[in-house]
């Protein structure tokens, strides 16, 4: 798939502020550290398109971006469709300078996306690929999974390790999630430093956009 357009539409407080357009979204959600505005950048191949901040948690807002693509319908088709979609940079979890009264709003406006947005079709959580699976996110996968919400994990920042390190971390986390899981959500190794997993992301956004199309 080939980026052919991407602009900012607007930043919504809440569900009911959000873009009225019916068309596909791909949102992008993980830990307040773990590098989202970065990794969106290098998958939009767009370096000021999320705002990279130095101090973490900085998007506290529904931020969509109108995307317009060509895709490949199916394989071995020689002429592709163009299609539009939203990429949906949504606020980090596990806010650690937040008061709870804070950190309850956020998490409302996150859930509250995520379960009622309809147009909602597949949804890329990011996890820090150097650390060990951590409480926060593990319950964050299985509340995805109880509310039915397709995702697929993006291993980030995997340029700080090695081949050995990286391959040791990703079976660490699928036995983790194994005892839990019947079925393992698909890991894509990412790094915004070396673009590792950009054909990779855009692959799966562009067979989910196909199976619409199709349907």
């Amino acid at each position: 798939m080939k980026i052919e357009k991407i602009e900012f539409v607007c930043s919504s407080p809440s569900l009911k502020f959000c873009p009225k357009e019916d068309i596909p979204e791909f949102a992008f959600i993980g830990r307040s550290n773990v590098g989202k505005s970065s990794l969106i950048n290098m998958i939009a191949s767009h370096k000021g398109l999320a705002k990279v901040s130095g101090t973490p948690g900085k998007t506290r807002l529904l931020n969509h971006f109108k995307v317009v693509s060509v895709i490949s319908k199916s394989p071995g088709i020689p002429n592709p469709g163009t299609s539009a979609w939203f990429l949906v940079d949504l606020p980090g979890y596990g806010f650690a300078k937040l008061s709870k009264t804070q950190r309850e709003k956020f998490e409302g406006l996150i859930q509250n996306y995520l379960q009622k947005r309809e147009n909602l079709a597949l949804t890329f959580l990011l996890i820090d690929s150097r650390l060990e699976p951590q409480k926060i996110d593990l319950e964050f996968m299985n509340w995805l999974g109880d509310n039915e919400v397709g995702f697929i994990i993006l291993f980030t920042k995997t340029d700080k390790l090695s081949k050995t390190q990286l391959t040791s971390n990703i079976a660490t986390y699928q036995k983790s999630l194994s005892s839990s899981w019947e079925e393992l959500p698909l890991i894509i190794p990412t790094s915004a430093e070396t673009k590792l997993g950009r054909e990779e992301v855009l692959e799966a956004i562009n067979n989910v956009l196909s199976d619409i199309s199709a349907g």
